[in-house]
């Protein structure tokens, strides 16, 4: 395998499942840092934090980042958004929690339920019918429908359990509207984290579990790929895939990894 001077790693089903740990998804980090290779923690989870993320690995799976390593879709919507703003605040009624909230709020995005500008779904696992309905109604006056991510499933102790995907999916049948995605795989997450990391793309790799989001990101962005069989993709999956993951283990042990001192 290619050595890289740099990772892009998702979480969910990469580093551990829900509250089962990957023991060598623990062991890769630790060799990133012992070598001091350059990481982002880069999932599409919107629930949590940076911080909420860093002490999620330190108090239940042992490892040991900090926020800069982490890079959520919840913080690359709040990024996009931000971008649109042309005058003045932008208003946004979130489907979300609290990784989401805090990343719009803190950006100065205002809430409005009844006219917002954007509509935006992430993972709520509190989620209700009112929730949706009055999220319905703003899309139909007008407001745009943005999506986090577009993952149907997240992995966790219990299996594989709905992810943001489908509540936003739910969204854009009752509206009738496609929304436009955020997250992994698309560019928008892609292209700031690669900034973040500060190395070429061409030297880099993302790793992940689910080749719909992680490996389509890297395909789409021009990043290796690293396919790591822990958690959604199987092996059948992939293959009646039009196009392979750069490389396909089993674990993260098999991925090398080289001074960077």
């Amino acid at each position: 395998m290619k050595q890289y001077r740099g990772f892009l790693i998702d979480l969910d089903g990469t580093i551990y499942r829900g509250a089962e740990p990957i023991p060598a998804g623990k062991r890769f980090i630790k060799r990133l840092q012992d070598n001091r290779v350059p990481f982002l923690l880069l999932t599409n989870n919107s629930t949590r934090t940076p911080q909420m993320v860093v002490d999620h690995l330190e108090h239940n799976f042992g490892i040991h980042v900090t926020p800069d390593n982490v890079y959520t879709s919840a913080m690359a919507t709040a990024d996009y958004l931000a971008g649109q703003q042309a005058s003045g605040p932008l208003t946004v009624y979130p489907i979300g929690e609290r990784g989401l909230k805090e990343a719009l709020f803190q950006r100065g995005f205002k809430y409005d339920d009844v006219h917002p500008d954007y509509v935006v779904v992430g993972l709520d696992r509190d989620v209700t019918y009112h929730k949706f309905a009055v999220a319905t109604l703003a899309v139909r006056r007008g407001a745009q429908l943005i999506g986090t991510n577009a993952d149907s499933n997240l992995p966790s102790e219990w299996g594989m359990i709905p992810s943001a995907g489908s509540l936003v999916t739910f969204m854009e049948y009752a509206t009738q509207t496609k929304a436009q995605y955020i997250g992994k795989p698309e560019p928008q997450i892609m292209d700031v984290a690669v900034k973040r990391l500060g190395c070429p793309r061409e030297s880099l790799a993302i790793i992940g579990d689910n080749y719909m989001t992680d490996i389509k990101a890297g395909i789409n962005a021009q990043v290796d790929q690293i396919l790591v069989y822990t958690g959604l993709s199987t092996p059948e999956l992939v293959a009646a895939q039009p196009v392979a993951p750069t490389w396909e283990v089993q674990s993260l042990d098999e991925v090398p990894v080289n001074s960077h001192a």
